[in-house]
Parts: C-alpha cells; sequence; structure tokens
C-alpha cells in the first residue's frame, strides 16, 4: 500500500494521458460529430488534470475556463447550426486503408522506439517554491503569475482587457444586425 502511495503522482499521471490519448483519438475516429466533441472535452479535461500535477496551476485552470469552457461552446454551436443530414456521405479513407494502416504501424514503431529510448526522471512530489521579487514569501504558480501581471505587466494586460471588451460589444451589434 505505500508503494501505491509513494507512487500516487506518477500513477495519476500514466492514467491521465493514457485518458487523453484514448479520447483523442476518439475525437478523430468516432463518426457522430456530439460524440467526437464530447470526446475532445475529455481530452481537454485530461490535460488540465496533467497541468495540475505538474503543479501548474494557473495553466491548468486556463485549460479549463479556455478550451473546456469557450472552445467547447463555440465546436458546439457549429455542430448544431450545420445541417449534417444534408452534407454528402463520403467513404472513410476512400480506399486508401492500406497506405493508413501502413502509416499507423510507423507512426507506432517510431513512438514505441523512442518511448523504450526516453529516461523520465519523475519530480518530487513538492511543489517549486517560487519567491516574489521584492517579497520573502515563497509563493505557488499562480501567485506568481499574479505578481508579474499586476506589477510590471498592468498597462499591457489592460490593453488586452480593453480590446477584448470592444471585440465583445462589436460582436454583439453585429449580431443584433442579424
Amino acid at each position: 500500500m505505500s508503494a501505491l502511495v509513494a507512487n500516487g503522482p506518477a500513477l495519476l499521471f500514466y492514467v491521465f494521458a493514457a485518458l487523453a490519448v484514448v479520447s483523442a483519438l476518439g475525437v478523430v475516429t468516432l463518426r457522430n460529430p456530439m460524440y467526437g466533441a464530447l470526446s475532445l472535452l475529455v481530452t481537454f479535461l485530461s490535460v488540465a488534470v496533467l497541468f495540475l500535477l505538474r503543479q501548474a496551476e494557473f495553466v491548468g485552470m486556463v485549460q479549463i475556463f479556455v478550451y473546456g469552457g469557450g472552445i467547447m461552446v463555440l465546436f458546439l454551436f457549429v455542430i448544431m447550426l450545420i445541417n449534417l443530414h444534408r452534407l454528402p456521405q463520403t467513404k472513410l479513407y476512400s480506399g486508401q486503408a492500406p497506405v493508413v494502416a501502413l502509416l499507423a504501424v510507423v507512426l507506432v514503431a517510431f513512438f514505441g522506439y523512442t518511448f523504450l529510448r526516453t529516461r523520465f526522471n519523475l519530480p518530487d512530489a513538492q511543489p517549486a517554491a517560487f519567491v516574489a521579487a521584492g517579497t520573502d514569501a515563497a509563493a505557488g504558480n499562480s501567485q506568481a503569475v499574479a505578481w508579474s501581471l499586476f506589477t510590471q505587466n498592468l498597462l499591457p494586460f489592460e490593453i488586452a482587457s480593453v480590446f477584448l471588451l470592444v471585440a465583445m460589444i462589436g460582436a454583439v451589434v453585429l449580431g443584433r444586425r442579424q
């Protein structure tokens, strides 16, 4: 039991990495676009968990909010707006199945060879402490990003927020005209 607890972060990494790969394969292989979109959502969330396991809390939360929220809503709107029943049916791979199978075998062999030749140095379970400039207190990743964003990069942050506000107002105005 103690070996399972000691290797917990590594085990979680492998579980969510495998889930991300399997769901990414589902995105490109599932024929129903709604199931493909749900598979894409699972991929986004699995990658967010991988970021969280590497103590990158800010990037993990951005992954969830931007990709898991905003991009998925955009994809679902596009899927709902396209009339899939009127699209012509196409054959899968259009008679190129042998070429696709050969390419898949070559890629699996390449990735397998690369995986076997790579040495994995798993990090300690303790997060790296970040000391903000001018303070003695140790802060986490999110605090370090916030400190940098709101002290050194405040003007570009505010300019970007004004641009996003103008774009949002423009989208609402253009949407109301139709």
